[in-house]
């Protein structure tokens, strides 16, 4: 692993999009996708191994499931995924949005709430185009997927709970929008409302990709083009920056035997030359994560 300021590079890892890192505290061990080559990368974090599955199509965001194997958010909608011996998959589909994800579109950022239902979004994968058309989904294996619940995306990201589960956030990463909202989340019900903007990211450093929840209840978001991590308290206020070695981290996740290590995901720029690009970097951010839900189905 090669240090930077207190970082490590997790060996000579590149994604093109590195997304959705995930700790799985039984078998101490991260997960993670790399978009666009659809693969899952993990990393045994005792020995510093590392292992990858090729997948049929591109996983955006995954989840651990209760009784084992990963839940994903796929081009084509949820699917089931369970990993075998050397780069075997079995992915079986769970379920597609009614009126299906249409040409150009793909899940895109998603993670459990904290009651164990899997939430993800959907995009439309040419940013440039500005179609406004992602929608957020919740999937239970009692209901299904949901109805879209928040409409009218750009790029949908920034998926998290607080650690009570009743505080939802939402950003939407995409130039032309770059806010995050805040959501009042019933947990019973797995339904949020009043929505408002937390933060308006056009006034901080970096668009609101992937983000994180600390045990102080701060939300933590990766400044895509803007090279840091940003931490928010609950009231909205930026209390914390950590710079990294690269323009764009994408995604950021607690975990580690104490839940007090970040890892920390990144993407390569077109005809980028930065060797720092698509890392996959660990860190200590001084403060302590909540443990992810699994998928309960």
């Amino acid at each position: 692993m090669t240090s930077f300021a207190g970082i490590e590079r997790v060996g000579d890892i590149r994604c093109g999009v590195g997304e959705s890192p995930v700790w799985d505290a039984a078998h101490g061990a991260w997960y993670w996708v790399d978009i666009p080559a659809k693969t899952i990368w993990r990393l045994d974090a005792s020995s510093g191994m590392t292992r990858n599955w090729q997948t049929s199509e591109m996983a955006a965001c995954i989840a651990l499931k209760e009784r084992g194997g990963l839940i994903a958010g796929m081009e084509s909608g949820i699917f089931s995924i369970e990993l075998g011996a050397g780069q075997a998959v079995l992915s079986t589909k769970l379920a597609a949005p009614t009126e299906g994800l249409g040409e150009g579109l793909r899940f895109n950022d998603g993670r459990c709430d904290r009651q164990g239902r899997f939430w993800a979004g959907t995009m439309f994968m040419d940013m440039a185009a500005k179609k406004a058309v992602g929608q957020l989904h919740r999937y239970t294996t009692q209901q299904g997927i949901s109805a879209p619940i928040v409409s009218n995306l750009l790029t949908q990201n920034g998926l998290a709970w607080s650690p009570d589960g009743r505080t939802m956030y939402l950003s939407d990463s995409h130039p032309a929008s770059q806010l995050i909202w805040a959501f009042d989340y019933d947990t019973d019900q797995g339904m949020p409302s009043n929505q408002r903007v937390f933060v308006d990211m056009n006034e901080h450093p970096g668009r609101p990709d992937g983000a994180a929840m600390d045990g102080d209840g701060c939300y933590w978001i990766c400044g895509n083009d803007g090279g840091c991590i940003l931490r928010f308290t609950p009231e909205g206020k930026l209390d914390r920056r950590i710079d990294l070695p690269m323009a764009k981290p994408a995604m950021c996740s607690f975990g580690g035997a104490n839940l007090d290590t970040m890892i920390v995901t990144s993407i390569v720029p077109p005809n980028s030359t930065d060797e720092w690009a698509g890392a996959v970097l660990l860190l200590n951010p001084g403060v302590k994560g909540v443990p992810e839900a699994r998928f309960k189905g």
